[in-house]
C-alpha cells in the first residue's frame, strides 16, 4: 500500500469521519448512512499493521469507537480477476490483471475453499471468528495496484474477524466500468440523487 506517513493518513481519515458525523447530524436523530470505501479505510485499523505498527487510524476504527455496535464494518476480497486501478498517484486508470493471492493469506484460504462467492458474518458466528482470528496476510488493492511489487505494496498482516463484522468474498472479480451517456436518463444531474 502507499503510505505518506501516519499524520497525513490520519488527517485524511479523520476528515472523512468528521464529514460523516456532520452528514448524520444534518439529517437528525435516527439517521443512518452507508460509507463505501476501500478495506484499508473501512476495516478497524487497530487490528491491522497500519494501526498496530504505524499508529494509523481510519474511518472504520473511528466509527466503532463512536457508534459501537451500531456500526457494521464490511470488507471485500478476491483471489483474482481484473481491477480498474492506476500504477501511480495521478496516473491513468488501467484495467489490470490481479495476481493470484499469496499462500498464507486470507484470500488464499478462501480461494482454497473452492466456493466462488460467500459472505462471512463474524458477528453471528463465534466459532468462525475464532478459527480465523490469528492474523494472516490480507491483500489491499485500491486506487493504486502494482502487481510487480504486490507483496510489499498490497499485503499487510491483519485479524480479519476483528477488523470487520462481515466479509464478502468473490473468487474472481471484474473492474468497475463507468456509465456511458446513453445509460444515463436525460435531465438527471451527475450528482443524483444528492444534487450537490
Amino acid at each position: 500500500m502507499y503510505y505518506a506517513g501516519a499524520d497525513s493518513w490520519n488527517l485524511r481519515d479523520g476528515h472523512m469521519f468528521e464529514t460523516l458525523e456532520r452528514l448524520l447530524e444534518s439529517r437528525g436523530p435516527g439517521s443512518k448512512a452507508v460509507v463505501w470505501a476501500h478495506n484499508s479505510h473501512i476495516g478497524d485499523a487497530r487490528h491491522t499493521e497500519m494501526g498496530a505498527a504505524r499508529d494509523e487510524l481510519n474511518i472504520g476504527q473511528l466509527c466503532r469507537e463512536r457508534f459501537g455496535d451500531e456500526a457494521a464494518l464490511i470488507g471485500f476480497g478476491t483471489h483474482g480477476g481484473k481491477v480498474a486501478a492506476a500504477s501511480a498517484w495521478d496516473g491513468e486508470i488501467e484495467m489490470k490483471e490481479i495476481q493470484p493471492s499469496l499462500p498464507g493469506s486470507y484470500e488464499r484460504v478462501f480461494h482454497d475453499s473452492h466456493v466462488d462467492r460467500f459472505l462471512l458474518d463474524f458477528s453471528r458466528d463465534d466459532a468462525l471468528r475464532r478459527r480465523l482470528d490469528e492474523p494472516k496476510l490480507e491483500r489491499f488493492i485500491g486506487v493504486i495496484y502494482r502487481p510487480e511489487t504486490e507483496r510489499m505494496s498490497h499485503y499487510a498482516h491483519a485479524s480479519l474477524p476483528h477488523q470487520f463484522d462481515a466479509y464478502a468474498w468473490f473468487d474472481l472479480t471484474t473492474p468497475v466500468t463507468p456509465l456511458m451517456p446513453e445509460h444515463i436518463s436525460p435531465g438527471v444531474p451527475e450528482t443524483f440523487p444528492f444534487g450537490l
